[in-house]
């Protein structure tokens, strides 16, 4: 396993960078910090924790509130190779049971587990016999009663991180948090010595798109026909919408689910499923879906109703394009959303404080929905960010219009409003502006003020939406009220109302008009999608667990048909290339094929690039290599000495893929020198040159220089690739000869490994090595020496003992040493 973090990060996850942020607070749990993290969501916050698990002694463990974040997040891992697990509900007894075995045997590296668990005998009796490196809280926010989904059970981490024995690393990650929220993350899970990261809120992929007074169900179904293709999310308030819109799109067959809290467990968890592996493309939910879904190819996200806040609605369209793909958000909304938020409100919330907060909080998402100003500049000014400019992405930015003098109609209302003398609904003052009849103006005699009848030119819903743009843009105030556990709404006028009636400011607002955007057709995207599904059913996994929408997209523009090519493709290691890339590249080649599509062309700019890279890639022949091979082992009988002492294999595929033709090309090739070049160079060069002429190949040669050599697309160095065989559950003298270093040199490496504080993932059966005497004799040296150098031990010994049975006896002794440290923790 990788020690530094980037490695890790392109090994195992495929990508060459850290997102912004990431890296900084890597180092931080590294340098034993604790850690309060607020990242957008689809920023990459589950890596923060993650990477710092591979490589921190010991087990993570991460506390997150939803089943279905566990289950991706785990079965993402271990398709990885990352030995992890979960425990929660949905698990019985005897699988908990197997899995606290695991956790004691200390078979995993991270393990999820829900709040609830954290009070449980049986997990805290062997949580508290575990090494555990760190403690990662997910979704911190629930942790405060100020944020959008607060849950008691979370009150108990600190408690439960008081009663360890020794107390590891805290980490707090969440993607929406205000000040207080933040400030209640750091005081109740007590963090010490912590650092802060908010890396921003701005999720630049995402268009925001807010429709208001449409025809909703007209506009639902003319959305999906168009977007049927891509996975996407369409969430209602309410249970009853949910079953409707769901209904009303089954029974036109599209590919629909649904999600919400009157389905029992089996059928969230089977619906879930569908969804995440694109079996099902569109699912229909609540608010209760998607906190923790990992699912990175959601492609819009269509809100039927207006959420119950920001922090909602921006989590909530946070899940889609967590690839960093173009997504869209678009949120519908009537004045009927804001009834039936408030109607949840009061039924939902008992605590009178609370219940104002969420008043508050509902009033400036209705604000948010009826601004005239740039909408993602509203959302980020609104969690503290700056953003003056127009984000160019958000419906008011892109549809076209004019801005338009209103001041003179806002006069008219604010007149008004003065006029009626105490604060009334908006209702209320529509109705005096409109000239109603209506028997409660008639009886207050607001049918004698002034402005009576002042704006009958306006229809009603239309008026309402001026004066909610007034109130967004802070010309009026909304104030809501809560007595004998009711809410009402009511406006008044304020300081820039009176300066809109001394004429010393101007309301100025944008009249506009939509348009929509034609729709790019990527053909081999679609194609690799399909394959991506295939493979993602074989493996019984997620297809973004495959390769992200990003990554696929990337292939299709840059058309990979090698080893080396895909691995410079973001998202695409070593781990998932052995495990899929073969496909993806017949796919492309295929495709090229039968769209005869020139790739020499397309790559072009990307070679010309290459000038600039600090790597010589070279892929190897293999049937001149098999021919080098040849020449080796006969030299190698000639010698009697071992074969890779003749000349390494990467000096051979190195050969098979330069073509080095003359002496001085031959010397340009790492591993040979003088020396062995007056031994062999002369039959190397004959068998290359007698290889191009039989094959009629005129390579052009390329000088090494100052470049490092990566061959066949993997430039680890001969440890990583011995110990990840290793790792792989091959036996240590395969492995030796598969490398091609001596046994001693192998258990080198793995002792360096150990000494680093890593745990073994495989089994080293060592006592082959030695017998009891010479083992004896090897322990006796090594305290005499007062050390483990192999060369100080080597000249105390007798000459028979060799070096790998001194490197078994050193390993397993150190093996010793950690597991009793173990034990006195």
């Amino acid at each position: 396993m990788y020690k530094k973090p980037i490695e890790i990060l392109e090994k195992y996850f495929g990508y060459k960078e850290f997102r912004k942020g990431q890296e900084e607070i890597i180092n931080s749990i590294l340098n034993k910090k604790d850690v309060v993290a607020i990242m957008p969501t689809g920023g990459g916050k589950s890596l923060c924790y993650q990477i710092p698990a591979l490589i921190l002694d010991g087990i993570t463990i991460v506390i997150s509130p939803l089943i279905s974040l566990m289950k991706d997040q785990v079965d993402t891992l271990n398709s990885m190779n990352i030995k992890s697990s979960y425990i929660n509900s949905s698990l019985s007894d005897n699988e908990i049971k197997n899995i606290l075995n695991g956790v004691y045997n200390e078979e995993y590296k991270i393990i999820y587990v829900a709040p609830e668990r954290l009070d449980n005998y049986d997990f805290i009796n062997v949580i508290k016999r575990t090494n555990i490196s760190q403690i990662a809280v997910d979704e911190a926010h629930c942790i405060s009663q100020w944020g959008h989904d607060f849950r008691k059970s979370y009150t108990k981490i600190s408690h439960f991180i008081c009663d360890l024995e020794e107390r590891p690393i805290v980490t707090s990650f969440t993607a929406t948090a205000s000040t207080k929220v933040k400030e209640d993350i750091i005081k109740n899970l007590r963090l010490q010595d912590y650092k802060e990261y908010i890396t921003g809120f701005n999720r630049d992929n995402l268009e925001i798109d807010i429709v208001k007074n449409c025809n909703k169900k007209e506009y639902i179904l003319n959305y999906i026909e168009k977007n049927k293709d891509n996975s996407g999310i369409v969430y209602a308030a309410t249970r009853k919408s949910v079953e409707a819109i769901y209904e009303s799109l089954k029974k036109r067959n599209y590919s629909v689910v649904k999600y919400h809290g009157g389905l029992n467990n089996e059928e969230r968890q089977r619906y879930q499923e569908l969804f995440v592996k694109d079996e099902k493309n569109i699912m229909i939910a609540t608010n209760a879906f998607g906190m923790g879904i990992d699912k990175s190819n959601i492609r819009w996200i269509l809100h039927y109703n207006m959420p119950q806040s920001i922090e909602n609605y921006y989590q909530e369209i946070g899940r889609a394009g967590r690839d960093g793909e173009k997504s869209r958000c678009t949120l519908l909304f009537s004045p009927q959303d804001i009834q039936t938020q408030k109607l949840l409100i009061d039924s939902g919330i008992s605590n009178m404080e609370r219940k104002q907060s969420q008043y508050t909080k509902l009033q400036q998402i209705i604000d948010l929905v009826y601004s005239n100003d740039c909408y993602r500049k509203n959302i980020l000014n609104y969690f503290g960010e700056e953003f003056e400019n127009k984000c160019d992405n958000c419906s008011n930015c892109l549809n076209r219009g004019i801005m338009v003098d209103k001041s003179e109609d806002a006069m008219k209302v604010i007149s008004c409003i003065i006029r009626m003398k105490r604060s009334y609904g908006i209702n209320m003052i529509v109705d005096v502006l409109r000239g109603s009849k209506n028997k409660k103006v008639i009886n207050l005699g607001f049918n004698s003020l002034s402005t009576y009848g002042i704006m009958k030119n306006y229809k009603s819903e239309d008026l309402k939406i001026f004066i909610n743009t007034l109130i967004s843009h802070g010309y009026l105030d909304m104030v809501e009220s809560v007595s004998n556990n009711n809410s009402f709404a009511t406006i008044r006028i304020n300081n820039m109302s009176k300066e809109v009636i001394k004429e010393n400011k101007k309301v100025m607002l944008y009249e506009i008009s939509s348009q929509e955007d034609e729709k790019d057709v990527n053909h081999l995207y679609d194609k690799l999608k399909e394959i991506r599904f295939i493979v993602a059913k074989t493996n019984n996994i997620a297809p973004y667990m495959v390769f992200s929408d990003s990554t696929l997209m990337e292939m299709s523009k840059k058309y990979p048909t090698n080893k080396l090519e895909m691995l410079e493709i973001s998202g695409v290691g070593e781990v998932k290339f052995d495990k899929y890339g073969e496909k993806f590249i017949e796919e492309i080649i295929k495709y090229t094929s039968e769209n005869n599509i020139k790739i020499s062309d397309i790559s072009e700019e990307n070679n010309n690039l290459k000038q600039y890279d600090e790597f010589l890639y070279v892929n190897s022949n293999k049937e001149l290599y098999d021919r080098l091979k040849e020449l080796r082992a006969f030299y190698a009988q000639k010698e009697n000495t071992i074969f890779y002492k003749i000349l390494s294999k990467n000096t051979l595929k190195e050969i098979s893929g330069r073509y080095p033709v003359s002496e001085k090309e031959l010397l340009d090739i790492s591993g040979i020198g003088p020396v062995k070049f007056n031994k062999y160079g002369e039959d190397i060069v004959k068998i290359v040159k007698e290889y191009l002429e039989e094959k009629n190949i005129n390579p052009v040669w390329q000088e090494k220089k100052k470049l490092n050599i990566v061959i066949d697309g993997d430039n680890r160095k001969n440890n990583e690739i011995a110990l990840d065989l290793l790792n792989q559950g091959k036996e240590l003298n395969d492995v030796s000869l598969e490398v091609e270093v001596s046994p001693a040199t192998l258990l080198t490496y793995v002792n360096d490994y150990i000494i680093d504080g890593n745990a073994l993932n495989f089994d080293l059966e060592l006592s082959e090595y030695y017998n009891e005497s010479e083992k004896n004799k090897i322990l006796k040296a090594m305290d005499e020496c007062k050390s483990q150098n192999l060369n100080l031990i080597k000249k105390i010994l007798p000459s028979n003992i060799k070096y790998e049975s001194i490197m078994a006896v050193i390993i397993e002794n150190n093996l010793n040493l950690s597991n009793k440290k173990k034990e006195l923790c």
